[in-house]
């Protein structure tokens, strides 16, 4: 299993591209919460709300979320990462397969 993470700019943006994730059976649930963020954006200092998306999929689904998220985000460099899931039980597996196989 691998979680996608991704932090988008608002909780539209961030219901939007989980549901594509969703409809497309790319992952099989997708979170979203409320952050904090800060970072430098042509050379200024951002301390800005944003919404961090998470989503449950398989390794071989990973490069298609890659690829829906970067061709559907606002930012214009949005980091898109999977974390690789060492462990989840059975049952959890079993259902998530059965959705985005």
């Amino acid at each position: 299993m691998v979680f996608v993470y991704t932090t988008c700019n608002d909780a539209d943006e961030a219901r939007r591209l989980g549901k594509l994730m969703i409809e497309k059976k790319i992952a099989a649930c997708v979170d979203t919460w409320p952050i904090q963020s800060m970072y430098y954006w042509e050379g200024k200092l951002e301390d800005r709300p944003q919404v961090m998306l998470m989503a449950t999929t398989l390794e071989q689904k990973l490069q298609g979320a890659q690829d829906l998220i970067a061709e559907n985000h606002r930012y214009s460099t949005p980091l898109i990462a999977g974390v690789d899931v060492r462990r989840i039980n059975h049952d959890y597996k079993e259902w998530m397969v059965s959705q985005i196989v």
